[in-house]
């Protein structure tokens, strides 16, 4: 999901009522000592009739205020990378990275539990250099095995935009193939790092936490799977902020984890703990020391070494 500024929009643009949106600045609650920081993720919950008056968001943690057009950036897209991968060719001979993901990499595995693999692909020269593209993600379905493999330049896009998937993938404590091209990306995977991770991270766990709070209110039901992943990212992104790295593994969280996966936890615990949660994701991105923006000098410098090193080939 990216952020776009005003000179995007087409003129007389109005953000609808359940878009997401990040503040440009910081921003204190109206009648509280509450600062909500730049880079925070809100919804909108009532447009205006025109850009001239203000539009009232929601935070994750129920505070709603109103705010200017300007103070805005609109947020598109899906956070779900997985989501809009399909089949595709056969792209196994050029994956240059293929690491474990899943429960068995966060260490929350069973006996019954799948293989997810995720990898990264760089195709042949001629596949650029024709007028069909090499397709940016594709999905390989065994029994008991799910793979899903990113083009190297849709891999590295992503990682610079702090993609929740492409760092844990780039973090896995289970490499099962890297070459010299994987061996390089997983060595400057400190470069994907920055403040940006704040807003990527609030975007899906709101977007998560909507969804959770919309179906419980309508059928007294949540999706235990989804809010399992709510908590662990919270953890992950805290982790992340203060300590500059990405945690795969949460086996100390596992029996918290496990007991909201299993539906063992009622919603309004799960609602509690996630509240708890992303007030202390604020006050790590209140402390953090993530540069402001990730070296995306050094990423293009790696993806042009990467397509000549397989041209020469």
């Amino acid at each position: 999901m990216t952020d776009v500024r005003d000179d995007n929009l087409p003129p007389n643009f109005l953000i609808p009522p359940g878009s997401q949106v990040v503040l440009r600045f910081d921003r204190r609650a109206p009648g509280t000592d509450t600062i909500k920081p730049a880079g925070s993720v809100a919804e909108v919950v009532e447009s205006p009739e025109s850009n001239d008056r203000p539009y009232l968001v929601r935070f994750l943690d129920g505070t709603s205020f109103r705010l200017k057009f300007g103070e805005l950036l609109v947020r598109r897209g899906d956070h779900s990378v997985e989501a809009t991968a399909t089949a595709g060719p056969d792209v196994s001979p050029f994956v240059v990275l293929r690491v474990l993901l899943g429960s068995r990499a966060f260490g929350l595995s069973t006996e019954s539990s799948d293989e997810d693999r995720r990898g990264v692909f760089l195709p042949p020269a001629e596949w650029n250099w024709s007028l069909t593209k090499p397709p940016e993600q594709v999905e390989f379905r065994a029994e008991g095995v799910e793979e899903v493999d990113w083009e190297i330049e849709k891999f590295v896009r992503l990682a610079l935009q702090a993609n929740p998937n492409i760092l844990e993938a780039l973090w896995s404590p289970v490499v099962l193939h890297a070459d010299e091209t994987g061996n390089e990306l997983r060595a400057m995977r400190q470069a994907f790092l920055s403040r940006h991770l704040y807003r990527t991270y609030s975007g899906y766990v709101l977007s998560q936490f909507r969804l959770m709070k919309r179906g419980f209110d309508t059928n007294r039901r949540y999706k235990p799977k989804h809010a399992m992943h709510l908590i662990r990212l919270l953890h992950s992104g805290i982790h992340a902020l203060r300590d500059g790295d990405i945690r795969v593994d949460v086996q100390e969280h596992r029996q918290e984890l496990l007991a909201i996966r299993g539906g063992e936890v009622p919603f309004e615990q799960v609602e509690a703990r996630a509240l708890e949660l992303d007030r202390a994701f604020q006050e790590a991105f209140a402390g953090t020391k993530l540069p402001e923006k990730p070296d995306a000098e050094r990423a293009n410098r790696f993806l042009i070494a990467a397509r000549r090193r397989r041209a020469s080939e």
